[in-house]
């Protein structure tokens, strides 16, 4: 008995590729997420229970790992995306 609904695709090397690269953005958006200060009360702060404190008071150091943070989220992204359509494709 084979189990083919497991692998239905030969993995081609594109696809290896870019699970490759989404599993290194993972742990890249991950780490970003984690190293950032906090700067509120997390869910208490949604429902009015904390103060915010101002973007504009943040070190140059915060605005790059921002910048890094959307730059690795934007290639995760578009990884899922383009694993899904390699994917739909191949299938």
């Amino acid at each position: 008995m084979t189990v083919t609904f497991l692998m239905p695709l030969a993995m081609t090397g594109p696809i290896v590729a870019l699970s490759i690269i989404l599993i290194i953005a993972s742990l890249l958006l991950t780490l970003a997420i984690l190293v950032h200060k906090s700067r509120g009360g997390g869910m208490s702060d949604l429902f009015g229970g904390g103060m915010s404190t101002a973007f504009g008071g943040s070190s140059i150091a915060e605005r790059n790992l921002d910048r890094i943070t959307i730059i690795v989220g934007l290639v995760w992204l578009a990884c899922i995306i383009a694993l899904l359509l390699l994917w739909k494709v191949a299938s």
